[in-house]
């Protein structure tokens, strides 16, 4: 490859991330500054791309719960707006075609509607991206978010269907009532596969082979086998590790997938208006989310960052444009309109989605006359109670750090966690626990104002924003109690410091000195002066 691209890519990359961006819109950047040397997309950009979103959805899957689909918000809600969005684009489109407007002239009724249809998708990509770096993928808000992008990506998957002509073999209800058995062998395998290399080739395995090329063989969506392939593995011990291990794999292959679409060429005056003129009205199909989410009982804030996320155009536009080009439904000049569309969503997007919470607090006060007297079962007040610990993020961490709590002074501790899943599964086991989004500001606001019994936090969320955005929430309450968190790197525990926490560790280079107080707790070497203090567990 290049150096070129490698140094584009990370130099725009960096500068987009030390200025408050996130580094998806400097490669953007930079696969159009490609394309102003005369660079364009070959074969192997366009596999690493397609490679990065088939595993980006088997990530995905490992992450997903089909009961999520049936949620009312989800499957009513993304119908409901693609219904709409098709209606009004489609109406919009031909008016502007009437009008004989630059490139839109050449547009009948039919490719019209086509590309109403196209502007309708949101970008899995681009949503799952920010959901994972402000880390509320697991939050009602993610969840609703990437429930509403499968859906469209099944309407995605029946139009490819029906528009190509291209119809599933009858191998493909064979391999579809033979996924429980896959299942089954899939699940027995990754119990014993270790948590090495082997494990993440087997997740490719998954993702590209059962999953992409399987599906592919039989006619039916590639990137559909892999998400596939994910829900069946989710819900399995291992499976968040698996998806931990392809985390960054994952990653360095989607910066493929954002120059890959900056590299599509350099619009023309006639391309750049176009593509303007369908970004200016991404604010409507922003504000119908917005409209439906709320009618499903979502509080407004919550459905304010889900429509956000959702805010932006898909790749898959550029699938559907590049086969009504191949059919002669559209002039080739459109493929490049998507592109450029599609790139100015995710570079406006992006910083709108980072200073989502922000934004909500200078419109909330309108923005909730939206809500509905009903909660969510999701967004109930959260009532406080008579702990003396609260520990935010009941992941392994915190479940650990509660455990020993617990056990050291008693029922003292609280567990929150913004996954309803994760709080029924510690309620379930006898912990005290409740659902709380900490890094939602509605969160503190409804904490009761009385003096608080609360004299520790234990902040065991992954996301080093979420750890400082409760400290500034502590300070500003006037917690007096003290405040200890997690973190991942060492470079990490000094800015915690400055943030106000009062300790920090970082988990990994601790846990070599807990498991020597493991050992000396629990093995009776007294050349060592080690002694039995755990008696049960020998």
């Amino acid at each position: 490859m290049d150096p070129l691209i490698i140094f584009l890519a990370f130099g725009l990359g960096y500068l987009a991330n030390r200025i408050g961006l996130p580094p998806l819109v400097g490669y953007l950047a930079a696969g159009f500054a490609l394309s102003a040397q005369g660079y364009t997309s070959g074969p192997v950009m366009r596999e690493v791309a397609d490679v990065g979103v088939t595993v980006l959805l088997f990530s995905i899957g490992l992450k997903l719960k089909l009961k999520t689909l049936f949620k009312p918000e989800v499957w009513a809600g993304a119908s409901l707006h693609m219904l709409i969005t098709v209606s009004v684009f489609t109406l919009g489109l031909a008016g502007l075609a009437a009008a004989g407007l630059g490139l839109f002239a050449d547009l009948t009724p039919t490719t019209a509607l086509l590309l109403a249809f196209t502007l309708s998708f949101s970008s899995t990509v681009f949503a799952v991206k920010i959901l994972e770096e402000s880390g509320r993928a697991g939050s009602l808000n993610g969840r609703t978010a990437i429930g509403v992008l499968i859906v469209q990506d099944i309407a995605a998957v029946l139009f490819l269907a029906f528009s190509t002509g291209k119809v599933p073999s009858v191998w493909a209800l064979a391999m579809l009532a033979g996924l429980p058995l896959a299942r089954l062998i899939f699940l027995r395998m990754l119990d014993r596969i270790g948590h090495g290399e082997l494990q993440v080739l087997f997740g490719f395995f998954l993702a590209m082979v059962a999953g992409a090329y399987g599906f592919d063989l039989v006619g039916l969506k590639a990137d559909l086998g892999a998400l596939i392939m994910g829900m069946l593995l989710a819900g399995h011990d291992q499976a968040r590790d698996l998806a931990d291990s392809l985390l960054n794999i994952k990653d360095v292959l989607l910066v493929g997938f954002f120059l890959n679409i900056g590299l599509s060429g350099l619009p023309s005056l006639d391309i750049l208006w176009a593509a303007l003129l369908l970004v200016a009205v991404l604010p409507l199909k922003a504000g119908l989310f917005l409209l439906l989410f709320t009618r499903f009982r979502l509080r407004a804030r919550t459905a304010f960052i889900t429509a956000l996320n959702l805010a932006n155009y898909s790749e898959f536009g550029l699938i559907v444009g590049g086969l009504a080009v191949a059919s002669g439904w559209l002039p080739r000049e459109w493929l490049l309109v998507l592109a450029v569309a599609l790139s100015l969503s995710f570079i406006l997007a992006a910083p709108f989605n980072r200073q989502g919470d922000a934004l909500f607090d200078r419109t909330g006060d309108a923005l909730k006359r939206l809500e509905t007297v009903e909660r969510h079962p999701d967004e109930e007040p959260f009532e406080a109670g008579r702990w003396r610990i609260v520990i935010m993020g009941m992941g392994r961490i915190g479940t650990g750090a509660y455990d020993y709590f617990t056990n050291k002074f008693g029922p003292v501790a609280l567990g929150l966690d913004f996954n309803a899943e994760t709080v029924d599964r510690h309620l379930e086991a006898g912990r005290q626990a409740a659902l709380a989004d900490v890094t939602n500001p509605d969160f503190w606001r409804k904490l009761p104002e009385r003096d608080s019994e609360v004299k520790l936090i234990v902040l065991a969320v992954p996301s080093l924003e979420a750890q400082l955005y409760v400290a500034e929430k502590t300070q500003e309450m006037g917690f007096t109690g003290k405040l200890a968190a997690v973190a991942q790197y060492d470079d990490e525990i000094e800015i915690l410091r400055e943030a106000g926490v009062d300790t920090s560790l970082n988990v990994f280079s601790e846990a070599g000195a807990g498991l020597g107080a493991h050992i000396c707790n629990n093995l009776s070497v007294p050349e060592l002066g080690c002694e039995i203090v755990n008696k049960d567990t020998v």
